[in-house]
């Protein structure tokens, strides 16, 4: 069996990296938060504990092993935040492509380097350092590669801008063969509420061709438009602000017809049973006072 697979969200999942808490080094000092809902969790003296955080993420792990899913963890990185694995990396068809994240966070892929190990050098590329990219802002769909990022405005006067045009247009080159579609999002690194930090908080594909939307997470209408257009109006399960806040986008697959999601997306997880989804909840909603959710802490490496 091949190393790496991964085409889109939702196959049937057979190998993951999952993020960690231990020893995620407490709460931060206000000036050293890089998104605005940690912040805000700072300031309001709501910032998680990470006893918490250990038993959501442990939690998620039994949920994925219950369905046979091979689960890798990072190796513990002292007094470091290393739970959302997504933006390290991410695979695309059996390439693995090392994200260039922020400089608070690069200490975070030595911690896979067990993973990189096992790779062919081949199979393994490293972007220019001009290119800048999470994993979180990368959203496949079979032929298509749904990419967000920032322009060059944006991209250098928001910290929550973290993928520029220079890493979309290097994805398009490497990957020929795909349909590559780039997506302005909107920035704030003071208001959650008004931040997309990455694509997938307000666009996510979730299997029998449905998809969860946050329309207002987009800069422009185009943009829209052309979901609608590939995935249907009556196939777009719509998102409010207060629910993009609370990263209702960020649930994650782990076939096509089987969805882990936070218990307390109500709404949500009632349109997804009547859609036909097995929809395993959990409690996540710690680890979302951190701008992440359950798509943010995995690293997918194989699907069926």
């Amino acid at each position: 069996m091949k190393l790496l697979n991964v085409n889109n969200e939702f196959g049937k999942l057979k190998k993951v990296v999952l993020g960690i808490a231990n020893s995620n080094g407490g709460t931060p000092k206000i000036e050293d938060c890089y998104d605005p809902k940690s912040r805000e969790h700072v300031v309001n003296g709501t910032f998680p504990f990470e006893k918490d955080l250990i038993s959501e993420l442990d939690k998620f792990a039994e949920i994925l092993e219950k369905y046979n899913v091979t689960v890798i963890r990072p190796d513990v990185i002292e007094n470091y935040n290393q739970i959302f694995s997504r933006d390290l990396a991410f695979v695309i068809e059996d390439k693995i492509i090392i994200s260039n994240i922020i400089v608070d966070r690069e200490k975070e892929i030595s911690a896979i380097n067990k993973v990189f190990s096992k790779i062919s050098p081949s199979n393994i590329i490293q972007l220019n350092n001009t290119c800048r990219i999470e994993g979180g802002d990368v959203i496949l769909n079979n032929k298509d590669i749904f990419i967000g990022y920032s322009k060059k405005n944006d991209f250098e006067n928001f910290k929550v801008a973290r993928t520029n045009e220079s890493a979309v247009n290097e994805i398009k080159n490497i990957f020929p063969n795909k349909n590559v579609f780039s997506f302005e999002l909107k920035k704030s690194d003071l208001k959650p509420d008004e931040n997309a930090l990455h694509l997938d908080c307000c666009f996510q594909p979730i299997g029998q061709g449905f998809a969860i939307i946050y329309e207002n997470g987009f800069k422009n209408k185009s943009d829209i438009n052309l979901l609608i257009d590939m995935f249907g109006n009556n196939n777009l399960i719509r998102i409010s602000k207060q629910e993009m806040y609370e990263m209702n986008s960020n649930v994650f697959s782990i076939s096509e017809n089987i969805i882990v999601s936070e218990m307390g997306f109500n709404r949500l997880n009632n349109i997804l049973r009547e859609k036909g989804f097995i929809v395993e909840e959990i409690k996540f909603s710690e680890i979302a006072k951190m701008e992440g959710l359950l798509r943010c802490a995995t690293l997918p490496l194989y699907r069926k």
